[in-house]
């Protein structure tokens, strides 16, 4: 079975480490789960979610299938070609393109994926629910549906200047 072609250089972070407690008859048990991004800094960047008895196998979970599902974003230089809004669930995440030595303007979710991707200069603003989950998959799906000038050219069938 042949293996899917990986950028080389992936970097990852962990974005939240959640501890989860069952009772039962025999006493507490303990879990945890774990948020990853995943990216090369270049346009390509991954999430992952992983669950495990322990930390280190939960973020090795979250960070193998981040891997698995990488996804180019069209970029403009070191910002986003337009204004989007990223829906997920409860989570609405806005982005909106800066100028050169704005920094990223996010929390720290949001922030987390738009550094893995390679954007430098965004400004963000995060409406409805800020569960870190919601918010990284908002933003993820926000950028996924960026379009550049080209492709809208082509989808419209006009020249915009």
């Amino acid at each position: 079975m042949a293996q899917p072609e990986q950028p080389i250089n992936l970097e990852e972070t962990v974005v939240k480490i959640n501890r989860c407690t069952t009772v039962t008859k025999g006493g507490k048990s303990m879990s945890f789960s774990s948020l990853v991004v995943v990216g090369n800094k270049a346009g390509s960047v991954g999430i992952g979610f992983g669950k495990a008895r322990e930390v280190p196998n939960a973020v090795n979970k979250a960070v193998k299938e981040a891997k698995k599902q990488l996804f180019k974003i069209n970029l403009k230089g070191d910002t986003i070609p337009h204004e989007i809004m990223g829906r997920y669930k409860a989570a609405r995440v806005f982005m909106k393109p800066a100028s050169p030595g704005t920094g990223i303007k996010a929390g720290a979710p949001a922030r987390a994926v738009l550094e893995y991707v390679g954007v430098r200069n965004i400004l963000t603003k995060c409406y409805g629910k800020r569960n870190p989950l919601n918010v990284v998959k908002a933003t993820l799906n926000g950028l996924r549906s960026l379009k550049t000038k080209e492709e809208v050219e082509e989808l419209r069938g006009v020249r915009i200047e």
